[in-house]
């Protein structure tokens, strides 16, 4: 099985690939929250997966709670293995992943970055990626999901292939520390009533239920983790967030341009 955590699809593209590839069964994250019994017995020899976004160097803590509300009983030959996307690096994210993981007496036999195209329009010093540039790092990452599938279907272990950069003690601990104890909110998202056409795909697209109403109202319920698909999912891009002017990327949208 593979539990995975999505906002604008670079996420969702990378497990699609992988259970193409394992047969394996896809589970979202939040559907499985959902559930009040968060059980999961492996059958021997089966694959346990993980695939979830990068928020500011960190895993979003969605991911975080789901692993600390669920129990996995699993086999000898459970193969265990996480794969993280990110826009140009993740810092220690899979470090603070791999401790949620211990908690539970897992540890994973392999360990993957995947750069996708940049979706994170909070930082005033973040900026989306051009088509050009999103499109090369589509492509860059389609080799390198054949890679990660051949070493995840073998069961090949003692696997890490990461992209931390340059000071991931910073990126994740300070600066990931305060995106992440500050910007992870929806108290600065805000719509624009004029150019809101109320089609509700915002709240249809949220994948924690934290809109609701059409001009849309957030909830401010803690929920929100800033995953921006509302933002980038808005057809009248009416939805913004803060005070910066910034464009829109979704995954199935560049795919969809030729």
């Amino acid at each position: 099985m593979i539990f995975y955590f999505t906002g604008t699809g670079n996420t969702r593209w990378a497990a699609q690939l992988l259970a193409e590839a394992t047969g394996d069964k896809l589970l979202y994250i939040p559907d499985e929250l959902d559930n009040t019994n968060l059980r999961y017995e492996l059958k021997d020899g089966e694959r346990l997966g993980f695939c979830f976004p990068t928020h500011g160097w960190q895993p979003p803590h969605i991911v975080r709670e789901f692993i600390r509300r669920s129990t996995f009983i699993v086999q000898h030959s459970t193969y265990i293995y996480a794969l993280t996307t990110c826009g140009d690096n993740m810092g220690y994210a899979m470090r603070i992943f791999e401790k949620e993981l211990r908690q539970k007496g897992l540890h994973t036999n392999a360990r993957f970055a995947i750069v996708m195209p940049e979706s994170n329009v909070c930082f005033s010093f973040l900026h989306l990626d051009t088509d050009e540039k999103a499109r090369q790092k589509v492509d860059a990452a389609r080799q390198r999901m054949i890679h990660i599938r051949k070493i995840i279907t073998e069961r090949q272990r003692d696997i890490e292939e990461l992209v931390k950069g340059a000071i991931p003690f910073t990126y994740t601990y300070i600066i990931g520390g305060y995106y992440n104890k500050h910007l992870i909110t929806d108290k600065k998202v805000w719509v624009d009533e004029q150019a809101c056409i109320q089609c509700g795909l915002c709240q249809k697209r949220c994948p924690v239920d934290d809109i609701k109403g059409t001009p849309p109202v957030w909830k401010h319920n803690g929920r929100c983790t800033n995953c921006l698909a509302c933002y980038h999912n808005c057809p009248s891009h009416a939805i913004h967030w803060g005070n910066m002017k910034r464009g829109q990327y979704l995954l199935n949208k560049l795919l969809a341009q030729k």
